[in-house]
Formats: C-alpha cells, structure tokens, sequence
C-alpha cells in the first residue's frame, strides 16, 4: 500500500525554487542473460521483478525498509494514471502494466520501474535544483543493485540498453522549469531551436512527446555514449543556470507592467472563489500566481504549498482520492472545491 501520510519530496521547497520545480535523475539498467523487456516470456518478466525485489529490499539490504513493491497489474488504472501525474512512472510503464512492477520509496523521491522499456529505470527525483545530490543517491542505489544483479555493460558500448540512444552512462538528467516570462515574449522558441547543439533539448511537462502545460518545461541531456556522467551534469547545470538568469531578467520587465501585476491578482481570485475549473484553465491560473508567489507579489503563500496543491488537483488524483468513477464536471467542481479549501 502506498504511504499516503508521509511527506512526499515535492511538498518541499529547493534551490531556485523560483524558477526550478524539480529535478530528475534516471538510470536505465539490464540484467546480463535476459533478453530486453519487449522479447522477454512473462516468466522471465515475473523472475526479473523477483531479482531486483530481492536484491533491494530481502535479506540485509540497507535500503529494505525505504521501499514498498507493486505489481502494475494489481494496481487500478485510476492508481497508474495519478502515479503518471507526480512523474513516478512513464505514461508507456501504465498503459501495459502486464508484467511490470515498481520499487517506491515511501516519500516517492525514488522509484524503479521494473520491465519498462528496460529492466530497471533507476529514477530519483527532488524539488528545485539538485543534479550532484541527487546523482550520488542514484549512483548509491546503482551501486548496491549492481553487486547482486550485475549489470549488463560493455567496455566500448557501456551499459547495455533496448534503445541505443541510451547506451553508454544510461543516464538521463532533466530539470523542470516554470518560464512564464520567456514563453509569454517568444524567447523560449528560438532558445529551444539552439538548445541541440549543446546536447540539450527542451520538452514538455510529462517528457518526451508531450506539451507544456502552465509554462513548464522539461530539459534533459540528449547524449548519453561517449561522454562522462560528470560532464553531462555540468553541462545540463549550465544551461539551467542562464535559462534561470534569462527568465528573472524576462520576468522584472513582465512584472513593471500593471495588466500582469492584475493577472497575478485575479488568478488568486478566481481560484478562491470559482465553483467549477477545468483542468487547462487551472493550468494558466496556477503559472501566473506561481509566478507572483515566486517573486514575492502575492506573499501570503509559499511555493512548496503551491506545489502541494498542484499535485492534490491533477484529474487521476482527484479522482483517486474520491471517487475512480467521477464525470469530468465532477472533477473539475472537486477541484474547484479544493483550491478554496487549500487557498
């Protein structure tokens, strides 16, 4: 069962919070004499799971009592679709949950996703801006997997992956960012255009094949063979760190204008008070007043409650909070009903 009382990561506050929602670290990883997950009978699937469940949380295993294990298929399609929503699996790992199991750790910064599109998708995530902090807690748990999985690697190609855009470190870092002020003068374009040549790319909310939605933005690491962990991490840091100067400096010229200063205002408004609000309509209200709480024009509020709040009104946690079978004009009145209550 999933540990509903304990604070989850992002109900805190981290470095750059203004402008960094969260950060992301994923590792993909194949155990040696098994094929890839789409060849793989459900046998093999079921021992795969079996392994990894045994090596992290059986026997003496310092991490035992941080995780819970879950079958997929055990889980309701209500349960995946909320887990989509706070980032702890993939949308691909829930729509074919036959076969495939999570590790969780209880405040859910950490989850392996086991028979995805690899083995493991080793994933550790925190509020704001932490890519050296949160690499040494992956690179611990991959660590500690390693020496009773061992993992398939090879000296010239690196870790062995089922998509060679892996191969190599088999790290993925990404960054979530609010650019609201970049979106709003059409910098965030032309930036995006340019973002490849230094081995970045820029996404939407939930990665890759997705859309923005409230001016968030993910940015990873595009290459993964041929260059160290180290060195993508310093360069992923970089570019976050002028992305986030670029924004501040968009947003003190936003902000000298009296309409944003009352779109601030009147999404804090209109969240305190409305009856009914859709999903795509909170999304806009919710990056304007992300903004003024983060600049410091609306200072009765914080950005770790705000963030809180994000999660609790996304449609499959509303939904599996009170009630699975809920309409979608169900929905959007309970979270209406709960931005009144949270604001």
């Amino acid at each position: 069962m999933l540990d509903n009382d304990k604070k989850k990561w992002y109900q805190t506050e981290g470095k750059n919070a203004d402008t960094v929602i969260s950060t992301r670290l994923r590792f993909a990883r194949n155990l040696n004499g098994y094929p890839f997950p789409h060849l793989m009978s459900d046998a093999q699937k079921k021992e795969v799971n079996e392994k990894v469940r045994d090596a992290l949380i059986g026997g003496n295993s310092a991490l035992r009592d941080s995780f819970i294990y879950l079958e997929a298929d055990q889980l309701e399609p209500v349960q995946l679709a909320a887990m989509v929503e706070r980032h702890l699996v993939s949308p691909e790992f829930a729509s074919h949950p036959t076969g495939r199991a999570l590790l969780l750790m209880k405040d859910e910064s950490v989850s392996i996703m086991l028979n995805e599109e690899d083995h493991l998708r080793i994933q550790v995530m925190g509020s704001g801006l932490q890519l050296d902090e949160l690499y040494d807690t992956a690179d611990k748990i991959d660590t500690l997997l390693d020496e009773t999985l061992h993992f398939a690697f090879d000296e010239e190609l690196g870790y062995l992956t089922a998509c060679p855009t892996n191969l190599g470190t088999g790290m993925r870092a990404s960054v979530m960012l609010h650019l609201p002020a970049l979106e709003s003068s059409g910098t965030l374009r032309r930036i995006a255009a340019s973002l490849d040549k230094v081995g970045a790319t820029i996404r939407g909310s939930y990665g890759e094949g997705s859309q923005s939605s409230g001016a968030m933005y993910q940015i990873s690491n595009q290459v993964t063979l041929g260059v160290s962990e180290k060195d993508t991490l310093s360069n992923l840091t970089q570019i976050t760190n002028q992305l986030i100067a670029l924004e501040k400096k968009a947003r003190a010229k936003l902000l000298e204008t009296e309409a944003y200063q009352d779109t601030i205002w009147r999404a804090l408004g209109l969240m305190r008070s409305a009856r009914v609000m859709s999903s795509g309509e909170f999304a806009e209200l919710y990056s304007a007043l992300r903004m003024g709480v983060a600049e410091g024009v609306v200072p009765e509020l914080t950005l770790d409650r705000l963030s809180d709040v994000y999660a609790k009104v996304q449609p499959a946690n509303i939904m599996e909070q009170y009630g699975k079978d809920m309409t979608p004009q169900q929905r959007d009145k309970k979270r209406a009903e709960i931005l009144r209550n949270e604001l």
